[in-house]
């Protein structure tokens, strides 16, 4: 689950140039968002008004897109989480983009991605427990009218969760 100040950004694909300061930067805020500026500056050696203004750019071009906090999911009554696969009985920009729509209402999706393959999307969903997953699949998911299939993995453990891209 993700608690997060989005920050302003430019919708780009393009990529951004960034040197060994920008990289360094970047990988003090992916172990620590709530880093300072001054403890930044003293770990990259430059002061702090560069440091500032390289993050404000990272922050305006999208190279940083948000800060959050991850947050255990069976501490905060979210013990279930379930990938869901789901394909779409028709495929075309509109029914995309209601389909997209309605996901990004469900709180109980926390990603979604557009895959390749037997199905279309693949959502993750943390809910409180198999009751509470029932209910959105049948009351929620299920109601979409354009949805073709959907199968659902439980995951029994997590092996890894990380949000740390730059190493």
């Amino acid at each position: 689950m993700i608690m997060a100040k989005t920050t302003k950004k430019e919708e780009s694909t393009t990529q951004v140039s960034l040197d060994q300061k920008d990289l360094a930067i970047l990988k003090l805020l992916q172990q620590n968002a709530r880093i300072t500026v001054k403890e930044i500056s003293d770990k990259v050696h430059l002061s702090t008004t560069p440091v500032y203004e390289r993050i404000k750019w990272m922050e305006e071009t999208g190279v940083i897109k948000q800060y959050a906090t991850l947050i255990d999911h069976s501490k905060v009554r979210k013990g279930l989480m379930v990938i869901c696969y789901v394909s779409l009985k028709q495929h075309n920009k509109t029914a995309g983009a209601k389909f997209i729509k309605a996901i990004n209402e469900m709180n109980e999706v926390i990603e979604c991605y557009n895959i390749s393959g037997e199905f279309d999307f693949m959502l993750k969903v943390v809910v409180e427990n198999m009751d509470a997953y029932y209910d959105f699949h049948v009351n929620k998911l299920s109601q979409e009218e354009n949805i073709g299939h959907v199968q659902s993995v439980f995951v029994m453990g997590v092996i890894k969760q990380t949000h740390v891209l730059l190493h």
